[in-house]
């Protein structure tokens, strides 16, 4: 392996501590999860670098402080059973499994999560469940999630993935047209789904049955 360029305390510090992340256990877990670990040999140099970068497949892994903030924004306590769409490198199911009781990740590409899986093992992450299908169906037969987030974007939130969150429960969800999208966070009550957006950010389209209707 080439040395990567920037160290992964560089990046914890610079670029997400700098930028408001304040979350100790979320810091002190990004700095424990190698990221050069989940992407090809040939970017591995670039792997603590502030950019997002390409997995194979027209798929990326997505810029550090993305994957932070997020992260950040799903509060996630150590005994959340947390839904995420899109494993693609596994990276961000690798973050949430240091945080969350289980994590249960749902890809659509098989390539992407036999590869994803085969990182898990060599980790022995042992809290992180795998699933090749649709992911705008979400995973029903293990709902409801405390969490659930979605690492690809959509013109709208599907319904599916909000009927499996459980009541007190937050999602977060990449939502526009294929160009741009605002990051946006559910938060589901006794009496339905509220809705706030706080960032923008572009993401690969999510693909499936329910992705772009409902």
């Amino acid at each position: 392996m080439i040395e990567p360029k920037t160290t992964i305390d560089d990046m914890v510090d610079i670029q997400i501590q700098r930028r408001g992340i304040s979350d100790e256990r979320l810091l002190d877990v990004m700095r424990k999860v190698q990221r050069h670990l989940f992407i090809p040999s040939s970017q591995q140099i670039y792997a603590y670098e502030d950019h997002p970068l390409p997995i194979g497949m027209e798929q990326t892994i997505s810029q550090p402080y993305i994957v932070a903030e997020m992260t950040n924004a799903l509060q996630i306590n150590q005994d959340d059973r947390v839904l995420e769409i899109g494993t693609g490198s596994g990276y961000q199911a690798a973050i949430l499994s240091l945080l969350a009781k289980d994590v249960y990740t749902v890809e659509r590409i098989k390539p992407l999560l036999v590869k994803a899986e085969s990182v898990f093992n060599m980790l022995e992450y042992k809290n992180i469940h795998t699933h090749h299908g649709d992911g705008s169906l979400g995973w029903p037969e293990h709902s409801p999630f405390d969490a659930i987030i979605v690492t690809a974007s959509a013109p709208k939130i599907p319904s599916t993935l909000i009927s499996q969150l459980a009541v007190g429960g937050r999602m977060v969800i990449p939502v526009g047209d294929r160009s741009v999208q605002s990051l946006v966070k559910v938060y589901k009550d006794q009496k339905g789904a509220h809705v706030n957006d706080f960032s923008l950010v572009r993401f690969v389209p999510l693909i499936g049955q329910y992705a772009w209707k409902g």
